[in-house]
C-alpha cells in the first residue's frame, strides 16, 4: 500500500526554531504510516514547477535538528510577477508530487498562501499553517508569540546589554534600528528587556505619515533629558518599520531609497536608518552648541537564524505535533497554536480581514504592557514642560525657556486623525 505524502515548505526570512517544526512534523507524520518530504527552497520551487527540487525527510534525519538555528530545506520569500499565472504551475506541482498533506511554516505571507492554496485545492489537498516570525505581528490567540520572536527578542538583548556596557564606558549614543517592517514588537521586546533608554515604534505614531522631523526631535529630546541628569550616553532602539510611515521624498532627501522590484515596497533592510537619523542628529545637536557622539547600527540579521532557546525547541515541537495531529483527523484550512496549555486550530477565515489580507497584529500603545515601557524610557514628557525642569533643559540647548517649548512640546500632544 503506498504511503500517503506529507509536504513541509517553509517561506518568507529565516527564525529559530523552523528545524524544530520540521523535526516534529517528519516524527509525528512517519509514525503514522505516512511519508515525508520538503520542498527546498521555499515555494519559489514551486512557482517554477521543480518537481526535483525536494528533500525526503526521514526520523534519523531530523532527530536532532531541533536544536539549531536556520532551515534545512532553506527558504525564499520572492513572490513572482505573474503570480496568478504561475500559482497554476504551483498547485499542479503539488498535485505531481502526490502531496495530500501540506504543512506551511511561515509568517503573515505564508499563511497567505496556504489560504490560497487550501481554497484552491478544493480539498484534495490537506493545508495547516505553523506561525513562524521573529516580528511577532500573527494574531494569535491570548496574544502569545510566534516561534522565533522569543529567541530573537533573547539573542537581541545580550546583543544590546554589550553595547549599553561600550555606551556608558566611551561615553557615546547608540541608534539600533531592529528589524520589523509593520509592526514594533520586536524592537520593543528589546528595548524593555534590556532597559533600553528610548524605543521608538510605528504604532506610537497613528497618523498615516510621519516627520522624519518628529522622530528626530524625539530623540534629541532624549539626549537632552539625559544630559540633564548628568548623562552623556544611551542606547536608541528604532524598529525599521518607521520608516515606512516617512514621506518617501522626504526620506529620498537624506538617503536614495530603493523599492523592491516586483512588490514595489519599500526595502527597509536597505535603508541605513540609524546612520539617516544619527546625521540629522548630530547637525541638530551642533547648532544648539551641544558636542555628542553617536554610532548607528543595524541588529536582525544576527537573530534570524540562531539556534532557537528552550522555548521556541518546546513551542515547535507543539506546533508540529499539533499541525499533524490536525491533519490526520481531517482537519484543513487552519493555523495551529498554542493556547492556555492547549494545541488549538484557529480556521484561516478567522484570520483574514475584509479585503482578504492577513490581519496584523500591532502593538497596544494604549495596553498596561506598552504603558510600563514607557514609564522607564527616558523622554520628554508633560511634566518636564514645567517651569523648574523646562529651564535647566532649555539652558542645555542654548534656547530660551519658550523656544524651547515651542520646539518640542509638540511631542507630547496626541495628533488628530
Amino acid at each position: 500500500m503506498e504511503h500517503e505524502t506529507v509536504a513541509i515548505v517553509v517561506g518568507g526570512g529565516p527564525a529559530p526554531g523552523i528545524n524544530g517544526v520540521i523535526s516534529s512534523v517528519t516524527i509525528e507524520a512517519i509514525n503514522h504510516g505516512k511519508r515525508v518530504i520538503g520542498i527546498v527552497g521555499g515555494f519559489s520551487s514551486l512557482f517554477e514547477g521543480q518537481e526535483n527540487n525536494i528533500m525526503p525527510l526521514t526520523i534519523d534525519l531530523v532527530s536532532r535538528i531541533h536544536t539549531t538555528g536556520g532551515s534545512i530545506l532553506r527558504t525564499s520569500r520572492d513572490t513572482p510577477e505573474n503570480a496568478q499565472e504561475k500559482f497554476k504551475v504551483l498547485l499542479a506541482t503539488l498535485k505531481e508530487l502526490g502531496i495530500k498533506y501540506l504543512v506551511t511554516i511561515g509568517g503573515e505571507g505564508t499563511l497567505f498562501m496556504a489560504h490560497w492554496i487550501e481554497k484552491e485545492a478544493r480539498g484534495s489537498i490537506n493545508v495547516v499553517h505553523t506561525p513562524k516570525t521573529i516580528d511577532n505581528d500573527i494574531p494569535l490567540p491570548g496574544g502569545n508569540s510566534t516561534f522565533g520572536y522569543q529567541t530573537a527578542r533573547h539573542v537581541g538583548v545580550g546583543l544590546v546589554n554589550n553595547i549599553m556596557e561600550d555606551a556608558r564606558t566611551m561615553g557615546r549614543w547608540y541608534f539600533i534600528s531592529t528589524m520589523g517592517r509593520h509592526t514594533g514588537h520586536l524592537a520593543l521586546g528589546i528595548g524593555k528587556a534590556s532597559g533600553a533608554t528610548l524605543t521608538i515604534i510605528p504604532e506610537e505614531f497613528p497618523e498615516r505619515k510621519v516627520s522624519i522631523k518628529k522622530v528626530t526631535d524625539t530623540i534629541t529630546g532624549s539626549i537632552i533629558k539625559r544630559l540633564a541628569q548628568g548623562r552623556d550616553h544611551g542606547v536608541v532602539i528604532i524598529a525599521e518599520g518607521i520608516a515606512e510611515k516617512f514621506d518617501p521624498d522626504e526620506l529620498n532627501q537624506c538617503e536614495n531609497v530603493e523599492r523592491d522590484e516586483i512588490s514595489g515596497k519599500i526595502r527597509l533592510s536597505d535603508i541605513q536608518l540609524g546612520r539617516i537619523l544619527r546625521a540629522l542628529i548630530r547637525e541638530d545637536l551642533r547648532s544648539m552648541g551641544i558636542k555628542s557622539n553617536i554610532v548607528s547600527m543595524n541588529i536582525g540579521y544576527e537573530l534570524r537564524a540562531a539556534d532557537p532557546i528552550p522555548f521556541d525547541i518546546e513551542y515547535t515541537r507543539n506546533l508540529g505535533y499539533g499541525a499533524i495531529r490536525y491533519l490526520l483527523k481531517g482537519g484543513t484550512g487552519a493555523m495551529i497554536a498554542v493556547y492556555e496549555g492547549h494545541i488549538i486550530s484557529v480556521p484561516f477565515v478567522e484570520m483574514v480581514d475584509a479585503k482578504g489580507l492577513i490581519r496584523i497584529r500591532k502593538v497596544d500603545i494604549n495596553s498596561e504592557v506598552y504603558l510600563a515601557a514607557r514609564e522607564y524610557m527616558i523622554r520628554l514628557e508633560e511634566e518636564d514642560f514645567e517651569d523648574s525642569l523646562l529651564n535647566t533643559y532649555a539652558k542645555i540647548a542654548n534656547l530660551t525657556p519658550q523656544a524651547f517649548k515651542k520646539r518640542f512640546e509638540y511631542l507630547i500632544m496626541t495628533p488628530s486623525l
